[in-house]
């Protein structure tokens, strides 16, 4: 799906275009590497790559990696592997590290300027200094310092002859400024931490707010796109960009980030998750990381689709997780081949049906795409089907199994139900059927119909598999921000997978990871690519068959 719809950042792209302020667009992906993208993450991705080449443009993937604390190259590799898995090549790899002699060379300009200060406040008095909304900051006792003395300082920083905290570089703006952003904000601060990239070769740092403009204006980026939260501190972009006297200008828009529900989209949240154990790693198939996506089997054509239909704008708002499982459902109906599972088996045993006997049956891979063509099953005397398919005593309009009635097997025979078998504890164990020969699916047997219609395996043939089905992983579909602080792991979901261990048919014995099917009746399955071996199939449950989701 193609969505070329009109929204706010084409418009101003075309006209940049048009007018001649720009005549080739630069964007880019610029990810922090101090944690796993979500979903969130693919609609900036797909926002900012689907414009740059529908305008004939570039993108950069640009990594922020100004705060080592935080980072490490696993980050960078998982970032790339899920940029090109959504389907998109960058045009240039860059990091701001690759900047940060630059960066140093334009906060002494700053500083020769009379525009930056060496501050000796802690983290703590520069927080009572700055203010409130209603109450205007107060000037730091260190702001009047010559520039001299700020450039020795500041030199002294770099050197590595402070501690820790004990002194940053700080904007001199506007400490009475309405936008607290620009009460001087500080712009490096002392981490004697050693860097992915530069190793042990600088123990400053440049602050985020500081370097992202000097890094899109070194690129030359022509349209800065980032969400929502940012809008308050486009004032101190600008402000960096004029003031460091940058030979390209780029400009700063902003679009609303992407909400789900019951989810959350903080890394910090994600990365609590990861490290106390309630998920199985960043790329547990309940995230909503690009990686569990991956891993749980959603289609990269479908994340696209998805964020493509909820557009862009300048509004927030919380979408309906169910709205992305409608785009998975519609990618997959025409590619994922049906099969059968039975995810918790009760044995049936065919009394009728000749013992040693084994009938091959043909059965269409996808009904809805004839293309994809058909596959034999084995049938014996004894079968699986569901434990909640059988009902010793049923409620009305309960058309499966229960003593003395008749259904269907799909693409077999219709089968009725004879005696029960049950252990010593009372509980149903086994089933003795018959089944009638002249029923067989195909033969255009009309004699008599049935209700029930039931999915099952050769017992003599199946291959045992583990399911695992998924609920959401957080419970309350729209918290208010303030319940979200407060209750974030109390919401989540105990009940959010369920491991069954069943069969499927015999032809699944050569799945690799990644394949997808359409399990009858219980949904699509993804084969999990990292729990999956020879011996042992492990399937995610991708989506439900159905939804009450309507576009």
């Amino acid at each position: 799906m193609e969505n070329n719809s009109p929204n706010f950042v084409r418009t101003i792209i075309k006209e940049d275009l048009e007018s001649g302020k720009h005549n080739h667009i630069i964007t880019r992906f610029p990810p922090e590497p101090n944690g796993y993208l979500h979903i969130g993450h693919a609609k900036a991705i797909i926002l900012n790559f689907g414009v740059a080449d529908e305008f004939n443009g570039e993108t950069n993937l640009r990594f922020d990696d100004t705060n080592p604390i935080k980072e490490d190259v696993e980050y960078v590799n998982s970032i790339k592997e899920d940029v090109e898995w959504l389907g998109y090549t960058w045009d240039n790899l860059f990091f701001a590290s690759d900047y940060f002699d630059e960066m140093y060379e334009r906060a002494l300009l700053l500083i020769k300027k009379g525009l930056a200060y060496v501050d000796d406040l802690s983290a703590d008095e520069i927080r009572e200094y700055r203010g409130t909304l209603t109450e205007p900051g107060k000037n730091s006792p260190y702001r009047d310092r010559s520039i001299n003395e700020n450039l020795d300082l500041f030199e002294k920083m770099r050197n590595g002859q402070f501690k820790n905290g004990e002194k940053v570089l700080r904007a001199k703006i506007d400490m009475s400024s309405p936008n607290i952003n620009l009460r001087d904000p500080v712009i490096y601060r002392i981490s004697h931490t050693e860097h992915h990239n530069t190793g042990d070769k600088w123990c400053i740092y440049p602050m985020y707010a500081f370097a992202h403009p000097l890094e899109d204006a070194i690129e030359g980026v022509t349209h800065s796109l980032c969400s929502l939260e940012f809008e308050d501190q486009r004032p101190l972009y600008d402000w960096i960009v004029k003031n460091c006297e940058m030979q390209h200008t780029p400009r700063q828009y902003e679009f609303g980030r992407l909400n789900l529900t019951n989810t959350v989209m903080s890394k910090r949240k994600l990365r609590q998750l990861v490290e106390e154990g309630y998920v199985d790693g960043w790329d547990d198939p309940r995230m909503p990381t690009i990686s569990g996506l991956r891993r749980r089997g959603y289609t990269p054509e479908a994340i696209r689709n998805f964020c493509q239909e909820i557009g862009v704008s300048k509004a927030y708002g919380t979408i309906d997780s169910q709205m992305l499982d409608h785009f998975v459902r519609e990618d997959l109906k025409l590619k994922a081949p049906r099969t059968m599972g039975v995810l918790k088996p009760l044995k049936v045993v065919i009394t009728n049906y000749p013992e040693g006997e084994v009938e091959w049956l043909e059965a269409e891979n996808n009904p809805e795409n004839p293309e994809m063509g058909s596959r034999l099953i084995p049938f014996s005397r004894e079968i699986y089907v569901e434990q909640e398919d059988f009902m010793e005593n049923p409620p009305k309009k309960y058309f499966r199994l229960f003593p003395g009635n008749e259904v269907r097997l799909k693409h077999a025979y219709f089968i009725k139900c004879e005696e029960v078998i049950k252990d010593e504890e009372g509980n149903v164990i086994e089933l003795h059927c018959t089944y009638d020969k002249e029923t067989k699916s195909g033969s255009g047997f009309t004699g008599r119909k049935v209700k029930g219609t039931l999915h099952w395996v050769d017992a003599n043939h199946s291959i045992p598999a583990e399911f695992r089905n998924y609920q959401p992983l957080i419970m309350d579909e729209n918290p208010t921000e303030e319940e979200e602080e407060k209750t974030f792991l109390e919401r989540v979901n105990p009940q959010s997978l369920e491991v069954m261990n069943g069969f499927v048919e015999p032809n699944m014995k050569q799945v690799n990871p990644q394949d997808k099917f359409q399990f009858f009746r219980h949904g699509y399955y993804n084969v999990d690519p990292k729990h999956t071996t020879k011996d042992n199939l492990v399937f995610n449950q991708i989506v439900s068959l159905k939804s009450s989701f309507k576009l």
